[in-house]
C-alpha cells in the first residue's frame, strides 16, 4: 500500500484558518477561500491510482473524519483510507501533545505501507529517520507553488 499523508492548512488552501465560534472556520488572509488548491492534487495523483490517503489534518479532530474526507473532492474522497486520528493505542490526549510528526509516524508504524510521504506545512517534530518523507509546503502558497508541484512530482514518481 501507499500512503500519502495529507494536511490541509496550507497544502490545500492558505494556513491562516481561524476556528470561531460564532463565525465557524474561516481563512484570515483576504482573497483566499478553502481548497483552492485541491485541484492541483488531484491533477498531480491522477498518474498514481494506487495511492491512498490517510488524513492529518487537524481538521478531523475538530470536525469529525466524515466531516472532513466530504469537504475534499470525489475523487479524493475515494482515495481516503483513514485518518491519523484514529489510533487505537492513543488516547485523545495523548493524540493532543504529540507533534503532526510522531502522529503521522505512529500511523505508518501502524499501518505498514510499502511507501508513503507526507504534504504538511509543519515541519515541527518529525522524527528524523522519515524528514525525508515530508514534503514541507510553504503555509501562503501550499500546492500552489511550482516548487512544491515539482518536488511532489518526484517524491510520487519514487513511490
Amino acid at each position: 500500500m501507499k500512503i500519502l499523508y495529507l494536511d490541509y492548512n496550507g497544502v490545500l488552501h492558505d494556513a491562516k484558518v481561524i476556528r470561531n465560534r460564532q463565525r465557524g472556520l474561516y481563512i484570515a488572509t483576504p482573497d483566499r477561500v478553502f481548497f483552492e488548491w485541491m485541484p492541483i492534487l488531484e491533477e498531480l495523483l491522477a498518474p498514481y491510482p494506487d495511492v491512498k490517503i490517510v488524513l492529518s489534518t487537524s481538521w478531523v479532530r475538530a470536525l469529525g473524519f466524515d466531516a472532513t474526507r466530504h469537504e475534499l473532492s470525489v475523487p479524493l474522497q475515494e482515495r481516503v483510507i483513514g485518518s491519523t486520528f484514529h489510533h487505537p493505542k492513543l488516547t485523545p490526549s495523548e493524540f493532543d501533545t504529540m507533534p503532526r510528526g510522531m502522529q503521522v509516524w505512529r500511523d505508518v508504524e501502524r499501518r505498514k505501507p510499502t511507501s508513503w510521504l507526507a504534504l504538511d506545512d509543519d515541519a515541527f517534530g518529525w522524527p528524523a529517520a522519515c524528514r525525508n518523507r515530508l514534503l514541507e509546503t510553504k503555509g501562503n502558497l501550499g500546492l500552489s507553488d511550482p516548487a512544491t508541484q515539482d518536488e511532489l512530482k518526484k517524491m510520487l514518481a519514487a513511490l
